[in-house]
This record gives C-alpha cells, structure tokens and sequence, in this order.
C-alpha cells in the first residue's frame, strides 16, 4: 500500500522549495491526494518523492564526478601514451628524462607512435603557395590553416598511412618555424636553421625529447576532441597547437624571457624585491605535479650554463620562495645562454609537442566515439507551460 508525505517532508527529503514540488506534481513526476485529515492541504506519494532525491542524488555525483574530471588532478580518457611515476614523466613505460640523453625527437616519436618503421621529418619543400615568407609563429599556424582547409579525414584510413602524413606535418611545421631545410633530424635542422653549434643542437635535442609530451594537457584534450569528430591530422594538430599558444600553457616561457630581461636590465636583487615586496608569482617556479621540483628542468639546466646574472636569480629565487623551477625556466635560459631567436622557445616547444599531440590524436582514433561533456547549466530557468 502507498504511503503519503506532507509538504515539508517531501521539501526536506528533496532539498527544494514548494514550487519545485508543485512543478513536479503538474509533469506527472510526484502523485498526489487531498490529505484526509485536512481538505485544504495535500499529500505527496512517498515512493515518488523518494525516487526523485535518489536520483538528484546521482545527478549530483555525476556532476562532482564530471567537474572534478575535467578541472581536477585525474584525467578522464584512458591513454598509455604518458604518466607521471614517482615525480617523473614516461613515454610508454619508458623514463623521459634518461631518454633524452641520448635519443633524438625521431626515435622519441617512434616511441611514442608505437611506429613499426624509423620515423623520418625530413619533408619536400611545400607547395609554393604554402611556403612561408618569413618564418616563425605566423608562418607555422598559417600553414597548418591552410592544410587542415584541405586535409582527408582519418577515419577509414591506415595507421601506417597516418604516419605517413603526419611525419609529413612536423617536417613541415619545423620549415615554417625556422628550421633548415634537408634531410638531418630536427634538432640538427634548428640549430643550422639558428646557425648554432652542434654543442647546441644538442641541447635543442635534450629538451625536444623532454617536452615531446606530458600526459592529458589542454592542448593533448583538445587535440583528442578534435580526433573523435574524425576531422583531419592537420586540423587536429592545429587544434592542439592554438591552445598550447595559451601564455599559461606552451608559451610559458615567454613570460619567463620576460622576467629574465628585467633581470638582465636590472639585476636579480632589484627583480626579486619588487615580485616579493607586492606578492607577484615568478613566472615558471614551481609545478604543482612536481611539487618536488620539475626533472626535466633540473635536466635541461644542468646542461645549459645560464648567464651568470640568471644562474643567481634561479638560485636566489628557489631559496627565497622554495619553488623550484620548471621546464619554461630551463628553456628560457637555454634561449639566453646562446642568444636564440626571440621565440625560438615556443618553436621548438611546439614542433616537439606536435609529436605527442599527433600521438594523442592517432591513439583516440581506436576509440569510435565521440568525446562530448554535457553542460551544467546554472542560468536562468525558462517557464515551462
């Protein structure tokens, strides 16, 4: 036999106000009888009531779930491209950072790909109408504008073939940041390109294996989105490259080159008690999943040599916040120490995360579905007649 619940026992079981409850009452959602005792009040079917707060119940974990996926520390798509192990980054199971002592950008991506065949960047000259005046950051997004106009789907299409295409895409997107043309691996190509050293190339090689991925970043999440619509490589690397540009993202270290010209102007001392005096963050300490301090810096920095003027600020800054710095800082002074071109930084960042945003888009290929969150609408709630 039914049971029947007063007003304020189905607001309290609910969370609502009476007017929600008189809402779901008019959609046929909560039954409801004249209270015998009392004509001029109403009961409410408990089974009704109580199906609903168990629902609204499930709405809200899904919603905490939902937002705590998306904003939060786990990542919500499966990936055995890249993880974090005891405070360091790894490729397939593979240490990051022991790898790029000696691996170049095109065996890393053989890794990373999961490639049967050696993988090769080395590209033809693009179409004339392809082919930048100037290169750099202009130049490279204008290119893959125009490919991705252009570009075949991947879906139907061979992996091997999608290899194809997209060793194709970094070859080219190197071309359009600077580097030399020719048939050498990356690194070599940017150090000619930047007339540097081979010393030097090897550094650009150490820290291209050290920023080819880091697990399911904004630029990898919207790479992978872009993949499971079925749009083209091109358009998906575009995708990801757009918002690694983000100053908080893959164009950290500009605000670091920033920070280091006014160090270089005016002294680390004069920085540093101006930043702490007001309570201004540093731009590129501290990493909250390294909280122990970012490897791939201390890697690249043990290499690099920085100004002297630099090399004191770093260390006075880590004594005095207790941050340590992160990669955008290890490449930021790689770029001082030698005097690379002004956004030397973000091209070599992005030509090597374009490696591992084409992995992501190439691994959310296996999966045929298309990644789309629902919205929690918190507007104005429109009439419902």
């Amino acid at each position: 036999m039914a049971s029947w619940i007063s007003m304020n026992e189905a607001c309290a079981l609910l969370g609502v106000r009476p007017q929600t409850v008189y809402a779901y009452v008019s959609r046929g959602k909560i039954e409801v009888m004249a209270d015998p005792g009392d004509t001029r009040r109403s009961l409410y079917r408990a089974e009704d009531v109580a199906g609903l707060a168990k629902r609204k119940e499930a709405g809200r974990k899904h919603e905490t779930l939902a937002a705590n996926t998306l904003f939060g520390s786990e990542p919500s798509i499966p990936t055995a491209l890249s993880a974090f192990f005891r405070g360091r980054p790894y490729y397939r199971g593979q240490d990051a950072v022991e790898l790029a002592r000696s691996a170049t950008p095109e065996e890393a991506a053989q890794l990373l790909w999961g490639a049967e065949q050696a993988v090769d960047f080395s590209c033809s000259a693009p179409p004339a109408h392809l082919r930048p005046a100037t290169p750099g950051r202009i130049a490279a997004f204008t290119t893959l504008a125009a490919l991705s106009a252009t570009g075949h789907s991947t879906r139907g299409r061979l992996t091997r073939v999608l290899h194809i295409e997209g060793q194709s895409l970094v070859g080219q997107l190197a071309d359009a940041f600077g580097a030399a043309p020719g048939n050498q691996p990356l690194h070599l190509r940017f150090a000619k390109g930047w007339k540097q050293s081979t010393k030097v190339a090897d550094l650009l090689r150490t820290a291209m294996v050290l920023l080819l991925d880091h697990e399911l970043t904004s630029s990898a999440f919207v790479a992978r989105i872009t993949a499971s619509t079925g749009a083209s490589l091109p358009a998906c690397l575009l995708a990801g490259l757009t918002t690694l540009s983000g100053p908080l993202h893959g164009d950290a270290s500009g605000r670091v080159q920033a920070l280091f010209s006014e160090v270089e102007r005016l002294g680390a001392d004069k920085v540093l008690e101006h930043h702490l005096s007001m309570g201004l963050p540093l731009a590129g300490f501290g990493h909250h999943i390294y909280p122990d301090g970012d490897p791939r810096a201390a890697a690249l920095l043990a290499l690099t040599e920085p100004p002297e003027v630099i090399a004191r600020f770093i260390e006075k800054a880590t004594l005095l916040t207790g941050l340590q710095p992160n990669i955008d800082v290890a490449l930021a002074a790689l770029m001082a120490r030698h005097r690379l071109p002004h956004d030397a930084a973000f091209s070599l960042f992005a030509t090597a995360r374009s490696i591992g945003l084409l992995a992501h888009s190439l691994e959310q290929l296996e999966v045929a579905q298309v990644i789309r969150p629902r919205g929690r609408y918190m507007g104005v709630v429109p009439e419902m007649g």
